[in-house]
This record gives structure tokens, C-alpha cells and sequence, in this order.
């Protein structure tokens, strides 16, 4: 049984995981709080970033010699690994930790196991308690070490009748200051950014993060080009506001999993049509995000070709959807369903 006061310490601990300075990857956001033998609060921690001492290790840190015989409240189950740095599970028996009550299980198959670890030293184990919580808290962490892949969002800025970009090519700008300054805060909330080598030679986007000063801000995500075409000299994705990877491939799973070897967790997808239906054809968006300009425009290229399909039945829907206004636009997002 969890007492009531773990599951207040719980939810501090996830309240000190979005503490919002803490980078969103690649590493998970994990929260921590020892109660000592009495169930008061006596120490707190939260891991700042890949490298840096892991939640329990700085809360126990926190603690001192209060831990002694009581219980650490963490949002993640405590790995048993090695890594940058070394096994919480350890850390806490050192310390003499006599019970550990977490939220979410640890997906990755390295770090799993700390829970059995604990147990087997005879550790009093609780789990599994606001795991939904601290399963979102880290949404695309949890789904990056589950499927061997980046989590892929497709950002689209289309017109009402479905063009992203008029008859002569014109593009810049569709979608209004707003939206535009929402999918700065995106890019800087994930881990890479995709486009395709057409993109890059037609249209030469810069891909950073910018604040609303135009600035580059301080997280940037990995520019990545896709496609078998050269990077013309003096395009603006080779400059030093942010890195660029070009990965010479038109295959999508090709291109996670590079991603996924160098730790990304999440991919925006920012290509054009081509780009776009070679990942929706693969199966390899999971999210959209789709800002609607009250624009109608009649002719130009549109947001997806032909994909094959032939009646509704064979359409690829959203679920979960949710649409908010952004100044003049309607912003749509959604988690996509599989292929019928």
C-alpha cells in the first residue's frame, strides 16, 4: 500500500521532473523526494541533463544522513546500469534506503530492472503509482526507447484548400506571425528537424530556434536533410546557429534510424509534399500538427499526393484531435492511427 504522504511526495517529485530549465532529452526527465523513517520530507533532486547526477543520487544528496531507513519517492523506476553515471539502484542501498516507490517503469532494455534489483536486496517496492503522469512527462523519451525510434511530428502550414504554396511557388509567409512564433518554441522543444534536399534548394529555410527578437536561442535542434542531392555552398542550414546532418537516403526508416543511434527522441518533420509522403506511405508519423491559413489560392502544389487511397475507408485518421485558434489560423493536432 502507498500512503497518502508518498503519493503527495510523488507528486512533487513530478512537479520537480518539469522544474523548466531541465532539457526535454535525450535523457527522460525524473523526479525525486526522500522521506525519512518518519515520512517527512528531508531531501529533493531532478536530473539536469544528460551526464549530470540522476534524480535519486541528488536528492539523496539533499537528504544526508536523514535517509537513512526511509523511502525515496521518484517518478521513474531506478535504473541498475552504468552509464555517464552510475546505478541509482546502488546509490540508494548505499544509502540505506529501506523502501522505493516509483511511478513509471523503465522501458529502455538497458536500464530496466531496478525495481527487481531492489526488491532482491530486500527493499520494500512500490510501482506503477501516476505512471500515466510520468509516462507524459517524458512522451517522447517513453515512445523513442519503446519502438527503437524517434518519436516523428509532421508540421504543415496549408491553405484552406490545402496548398503550401501558391501556383508561382511562393510560400513565405502562409501561416500568420503567431503560428509562425509557435513552431519556433516547437523546434525548440525537439530533438531534430527533417526537410528534404528540394526544400533546401528551392526554398533555403534556416530551420533554428529563434525568439520573438529573431535571435537564435540557446537549444537548438539537429537540422537534417534527407535526400541524395548535394547542400548548395551558402545555403542557410550550413550555418553555425545550429548543427545540420545530411543523410544521403530517401528511405524514412533509414533516416530514424540515424536519429535513433545519435539519440534523438523526437523528429519534426518539416519537409514538403515529397518528403511528407514518403513517411506517411512508410508508417512512421505518429503526430500532426496542421496550422490552417484562411487563404484560398486555387492552385499551387498541396500538402500530401496521392498516397493510393482510393475511398474513405482507406484514409489515415487522427484520433485524440484537438484544434485551437493561432491569431488568424486554426491549428489542428492529432496522434495518427495506424493504416487500415
Amino acid at each position: 500500500m502507498v500512503s497518502p504522504t508518498e503519493v503527495d511526495a510523488l507528486r512533487r517529485a513530478l512537479l520537480l521532473a518539469a522544474t523548466p530549465d531541465v532539457p526535454l532529452g535525450p535523457n527522460p526527465r525524473v523526479g525525486c523526494v526522500i522521506l525519512d523513517a518518519r515520512g517527512k520530507a528531508v531531501g529533493e533532486g531532478w536530473h539536469r541533463g544528460a551526464g549530470t547526477p540522476h534524480a535519486e543520487v541528488a536528492a539523496l544528496a539533499d537528504a544526508g544522513s536523514a535517509a537513512t531507513g526511509g523511502t525515496a519517492v521518484v517518478t521513474l523506476e531506478p535504473c541498475r546500469h552504468t552509464g555517464r553515471t552510475g546505478p541509482c539502484t546502488e546509490a540508494l542501498l548505499s544509502a540505506g534506503i529501506r523502501r522505493v516507490v516509483f511511478a513509471q517503469e523503465d522501458p529502455h532494455a538497458i536500464a530496466a530492472g531496478g525495481a527487481r534489483v531492489l526488491r532482491d536486496a530486500g527493499l520494500d517496492v512500490e510501482g506503477g503509482i501516476l505512471a500515466e503522469e510520468a509516462a507524459a512527462l517524458n512522451e517522447a523519451w517513453t515512445f523513442a526507447v519503446s519502438h527503437g525510434r524517434p518519436l516523428v511530428t509532421w508540421k504543415v502550414a496549408a491553405t484552406l484548400d490545402g496548398r503550401v504554396a501558391a501556383a508561382d511557388g511562393a510560400s513565405r509567409w502562409i501561416s500568420g506571425e503567431e503560428s509562425r512564433a509557435q513552431v519556433h518554441d516547437l523546434r525548440a522543444e525537439v530533438d531534430a528537424i527533417a526537410v528534404g534536399t528540394g526544400t533546401v534548394i528551392v526554398d533555403d529555410p534556416h530551420l533554428a530556434a529563434r525568439d520573438a527578437s529573431g535571435r537564435a536561442r540557446a537549444r537548438q535542434p539537429l537540422r537534417v536533410v534527407v535526400g541524395l542531392r548535394d547542400i548548395p555552398e551558402g545555403a542557410r542550414v550550413l550555418d553555425s546557429d545550429a548543427p545540420t546532418l545530411h543523410l544521403r537516403t530517401r528511405d524514412p526508416a533509414e533516416v530514424l534510424a540515424a536519429l535513433h543511434d545519435r539519440e534523438v527522441r523526437h523528429l519534426l518533420l518539416e519537409g514538403g509534399p515529397t518528403l511528407a509522403a514518403a513517411f506517411l506511405e512508410a508508417g512512421l508519423v505518429d503526430q500532426v500538427t496542421w496550422y490552417v491559413a484562411p487563404l484560398i489560392v486555387g492552385a499551387g502544389p498541396v500538402a500530401v499526393p496521392d498516397l493510393g487511397v482510393g475511398t474513405l475507408s482507406q484514409a489515415l485518421r487522427l484520433s485524440e484531435v484537438r484544434v485551437d485558434q493561432v491569431g488568424p489560423d486554426a491549428r489542428i493536432r492529432g496522434r495518427v492511427e495506424r493504416w487500415p
